[in-house]
């Protein structure tokens, strides 16, 4: 019988130590007590992502906690994450898309709250940009990805998208979006469009306009390519239609704390004269 080498008991036992000494760095980073920056990460049975995610997140700032708000989990996306030092945030039942968002946003601590999802392997050198912009003033800081336009027939949820930003004043953000991660909000955003309207995220961007914090698109990471596809109910994209509803949610809003036209001009037309 084969007898392993010395060389090779010893490799081993490296690896364990290396090993140990990463989980215990990832535990004392728990005792923060006033983190700079919270990473927020909705997750639901994502065993087999949550672990690259944590560690990349970790590593967007020497200040900061990890939260994790496992809802309606059955895999061990918690035990991964309690193992790699983030805070977990245990809900029986699924909350809903992007609930967890608003969820983790009221736990959080930070002076910046960076939002990625733990399905989405997105490494720490692009996730930086998003929480340094915050960091050094601007309020909303989205990701510049909006998705393919230069096609026949674009995508309604891109064409939502870049028409919100246009109802909005705000051409120029193109297809930013805060329904888009990865992106990052100060605490003053935080409690400007309040927490809870984060599960919304169109209408926290609105809001976010409206109330005139600084909104940018700071840094581009191609997540059209790195999601993974969803499967479709009876050949209908469900969450296509939640997105889409969302952004009408937004257009309604802002035209309520506006007025018809949404603060847009009737150019020339008088319309006293109409039917006369």
């Amino acid at each position: 019988m084969h007898k392993p080498s010395g060389r090779i008991r010893t490799t081993n036992r490296s690896r364990r130590r290396r090993s140990n000494r990463t989980v215990a760095s990832f535990l004392a980073r728990r005792t923060c007590g006033s983190p700079v920056v919270s990473v927020i990460i909705p997750a639901m049975n994502e065993e087999r992502t949550i672990g690259h995610v944590i560690r990349e997140a970790w590593k967007v700032h020497e200040s900061c906690e990890v939260i994790v708000v496992a809802n309606g989990c059955t895999d061990r996306t918690e035990e991964i994450a309690a193992a790699m030092g983030a805070r977990v945030l245990h809900y029986d039942e699924p909350l809903g898309h992007d609930a967890g968002r608003a969820v983790g946003a009221a736990a959080a601590a930070g002076r910046a709250l960076l939002f990625v999802d733990a399905d989405i392997r997105i490494g720490g050198s692009d996730l930086k940009p998003f929480v340094s912009a915050v960091l050094n003033g601007t309020d909303v800081a989205l990701n510049r990805y909006g998705g393919p336009i230069r096609l026949r027939h674009p995508h309604p949820v891109v064409l939502a998208k870049h028409t919100l930003n246009t109802f909005l004043g705000r051409p120029d953000l193109s297809g930013a979006s805060m329904t888009t991660v990865p992106h990052a909000i100060s605490r003053k955003a935080a409690d400007c469009i309040e927490t809870s309207n984060l599960s919304v995220p169109p209408l926290a961007q609105a809001i976010a306009v409206r109330s005139g914090l600084k909104v940018a698109a700071v840094h581009e990471v191609p997540v059209g390519r790195m999601n993974r596809r969803r499967g479709k109910h009876n050949g209908q994209d469900l969450l296509q239609q939640v997105v889409i509803d969302d952004h009408l949610r937004a257009m309604e809003w802002y035209i309520s704390h506006t007025d018809s036209r949404a603060g847009f001009t009737d150019l020339g037309r008088d319309r006293d004269r109409v039917g006369r």
